[in-house]
């Protein structure tokens, strides 16, 4: 077992991290990036006395199993003792259609069923406020417990005993327990006949959603639990998309690298509402098209984006550090904010253009784009259009230093080029005209300048002759041919200088802080969609199928993995990672037709 063998529960307002023991480690309420009433996942090793934890304890605990039930977000945690008890924790946090809306309440349910024996449990609830500097102020009733923490007061409503769940004292577990957590609001009905409503509910919910995705034929299962694990990354209320669930798990030990990704990356959002919209889940798309339009609107028209965002579209991300928690494994900072929203990363054009284009030719959809949508997308355009050749951050969010990026450059061009097809699509001839001058412009002269002819590949910036993975989404970005020169060797001295073992580093050399230790996982993705685009598939398919067995038991990645033990780093889950299963399943998979 390692710390990040967690499952995610949650239901697109909240979500929680549950370890294999039944422990809640991290959870924010009342949504993704408020202060963590649930953060013992950054209290060094799991200090018992520190707050912000939610256990199930089974006395006695010899060993536990851990599975979702069938396509669901339902978690299922079996724990058995020493003496041949055992029981069962249900997790979900209930998601259904009612009174013809969805219902996500800012609610997390948990259920304890004795399987076997006489266990005996122990329930401690513990939230914490502050990031963790206190413990929520505890009061009660005669049927409730109140927590009042300083952004969210929560209850808990039980049939458990309130004493002996007030007191963390043990009990024999002789019959189901239910516990509701959640606003502090009377429950108007019995805990067990709610819990057990929502369960059904919820249940069928997922269920159905799941049926109606458009899944390969191999790797099924993996690719359902990867869309379930994007979806519940999706801020619903905004339409926003976080790029994990987590802040500060850093990128390698003792790196410093520590960030908080509780917040929407355009970039990172473009990659997963693609995947989705490749498994036929298009109500993601436009919920995240409703969250770009309100910020192009926000910024009054001129066409510039920040590279990230807070998930109800605020700007300002100032990033600080909090002295309250020690950090996953004792491997401080713990940053709450994003200094990377004041950065300049020009790809954001072509990420927001390439996440809207199939609203305008997707047929299934209830509404497709038109001329207004158009003009605001050819507004980013524009910008595009001036800042294509001008230094950046990078899609690496390099801190110390701007360079003309080859991947900015291309994502821009991608946003001409893409502009030019919607306006033709809309019969805007002389406009279609235009953009597709201006793509081939920006296309001649980055083709020219990202070249390296002394290294045979496309590279990182004009200013020197590093080769970075971003180079491997040339092809999927329609920027070259799978059969160009000049591709096929760009991928084969990535191949050669960034692969470690089976795993693709981002790039070799130092930056702001020293020389990378992990790989990165979607690039080792790109490595094996690029692979396969040159007909390499067979070598691209061992490398997918090793990626899969590093994921955690319950088929979730982070961030990154140290390329010599295959340990998961960074945050969790990322969103990023499971894109790239969802992508790499689609594209090496039999097809339906030839495997029956």
């Amino acid at each position: 077992m390692t710390d990040l063998d967690q499952g995610v529960i949650g239901n697109c307002q909240i979500a929680a991290l549950v370890d294999s023991t039944a422990r809640i480690t991290w959870g924010c309420f009342p949504r993704f990036d408020s202060d963590p009433t649930f953060c013992s996942l950054l209290s060094g090793n799991g200090d018992g006395d520190r707050p912000g934890f939610f256990d199930i304890e089974l006395l006695g605990l010899a060993r536990s199993e851990q599975h979702y039930l069938n396509n669901t977000a339902i978690l299922a945690t079996t724990l058995y003792d020493d003496a041949g008890g055992s029981v069962r924790v249900f997790d979900f946090a209930p998601r259904f259609n009612q009174y013809g809306r969805m219902f996500r309440p800012i609610m997390i349910i948990r259920q304890i069923v004795p399987l076997s024996g006489t266990p005996s449990v122990r329930i401690r609830l513990r939230p914490a406020t502050n990031y963790g500097a206190a413990a929520a102020r505890v009061t009660h009733g005669s049927n409730h417990i109140r927590f009042m923490a300083a952004e969210f007061p929560l209850r808990l409503t039980t049939n458990a005993s309130l004493s002996a769940v007030l007191e963390e004292r043990a009990f024999v577990l002789d019959r189901a327990m239910h516990l509701i957590l959640g606003p502090d609001e009377t429950i108007a009905d019995a805990p067990e006949k709610i819990c057990r409503d929502m369960f059904g509910q919820t249940q069928r919910y997922w269920e159905e959603w799941v049926r109606g995705l458009s899944i390969p034929f191999e790797w099924q299962q993996q690719v359902i639990r990867s869309a379930i694990t994007l979806k519940l990354c999706n801020f619903e209320d905004s339409g926003a998309v976080v790029a994990a669930l987590t802040t500060s798990i850093p990128e390698a030990a003792d790196s410093q690298r520590n960030w908080d990704y509780r917040y929407c990356w355009l970039r990172d959002s473009y990659y997963v509402v693609h995947a989705l919209n490749r498994l036929g889940a298009t109500r993601t798309m436009e919920g995240y098209l409703r969250y770009i339009v309100n910020l192009v609107v926000e910024q009054g028209g001129s066409g510039k984006l920040q590279p990230v965002y807070g998930i109800s579209g605020t700007a300002d991300l100032e990033e600080h550090i909090v002295d309250s928690l020690p950090g996953y494994r004792r491997m401080g900072p713990v940053r709450v904010g994003n200094q990377a929203y004041k950065q300049v990363q020009n790809d954001v054009y072509g990420a927001v253009v390439l996440a809207a284009t199939q609203y305008f030719f997707d047929r299934r959809l209830s509404q497709h784009g038109g001329v207004q949508e158009y003009r605001r997308l050819a507004a980013l355009g524009e910008h595009a259009l001036k800042v294509f050749n001008e230094p950046d951050a990078g899609l690496w969010e390099y801190r110390g230093r701007q360079r003309v990026h080859s991947y900015s450059g291309v994502m821009c061009w991608a946003a001409c080029d893409r502009l030019a097809k919607i306006a033709r699509h809309l019969d805007l001839e002389d406009e279609a005209r235009a953009w597709q001058e201006h793509a081939a412009r920006l296309h001649g002269h980055i083709a020219q300048q990202a070249w390296n002819e002394k290294r045979g590949a496309f590279v990182e910036s004009t200013a020197d002759g590093a080769l970075d993975a971003s180079m491997l989404t040339l092809c999927d970005l329609g920027f070259v041919s799978a059969q160009d020169p000049r591709f096929v060797s760009t991928v084969e001295a990535i191949g050669r200088e960034l692969k470690r073992g089976p795993y693709l580093f981002r790039y070799a050399a130092a930056d702001d802080f020293g020389v990378p230790e992990n790989a990165f996982n979607i690039c080792t993705f790109w490595y094996i969609g690029a692979l396969a685009s040159l007909g390499r598939v067979e070598e691209a398919r061992e490398l997918f199928e090793n990626m899969l067995t590093r994921c955690n038991p319950l088929g979730l990645l982070s961030e990154d993995l140290d390329p010599n033990s295959g340990e998961l780093w960074g945050n969790f889950p990322q969103t990023y990672s499971m894109v790239g299963i969802i992508n790499g399943a689609m594209r090496l998979s039999r097809s339906w037709e030839d495997a029956l």
